[in-house]
Order: C-alpha cells, then sequence, then structure tokens
C-alpha cells in the first residue's frame, strides 16, 4: 500500500477521534480551529479565549466553550436582514401597516 495513501488514511482517523471528544489538547485546539500555535498561545495569556489548566502547565479547551466562543459577534447575511425587514411591521404616518 502506498505510504501517502496510509498516512491520508491516520490522519482522516485521528480527525475522526477528535470530533467525538469533549475536551481538546493545546495542539488538537490548533488543528481544529485553524488557528496558529503562537496566536492561541496569545489568545490564552490574554484571557480571552476560554480554557483551563488543572496542573498549571498544560492547556485544555472544552469543545462546546470553544464552538461558543467561535461563533460570537456573527453577522447576519443580506438575505437575513432583508426578511427581518421583510417580517417587521413598518409603520407609516404612525399606524401600523397590517
Amino acid at each position: 500500500m502506498d505510504t501517502i495513501l496510509i498516512f491520508d488514511r491516520l490522519d482522516r482517523l485521528e480527525k475522526l477521534l477528535t470530533a467525538h471528544k469533549k475536551v481538546l489538547t493545546f495542539e488538537e485546539t490548533c488543528d481544529y480551529t485553524g488557528i496558529s500555535r503562537s496566536y492561541l498561545y496569545k489568545l490564552t495569556s490574554s484571557g480571552t479565549i476560554p480554557h483551563s489548566k488543572p496542573n498549571g502547565k498544560m492547556i485544555f479547551f472544552e469543545k462546546r466553550k470553544l464552538n461558543n466562543w467561535l461563533l460570537q459577534n456573527s453577522r447576519k447575511s443580506k438575505a437575513d436582514i432583508e426578511n427581518e425587514a421583510l417580517s417587521t411591521p413598518s409603520k407609516i404616518d404612525g399606524h401600523d401597516s397590517r
């Protein structure tokens, strides 16, 4: 079997295992989020990203909190804004248009 194919399959298996974990290591978090090691260290040292250091050295991330952090400050799409505007009754001359 081709060595590259074996490594590709191992990589996919590692990702599948990580997908089911509730707590991620520092390295797994870098892979999961796409955030570089140096930037993730900066985020943890500034307290910007939720994490824990149970023994004072190793850094862990709860996946649920990590997902919430990643999805904060979401922006509405143009379609969402238009749908919201169309579903909200407008007031013309002080009267509802309903």
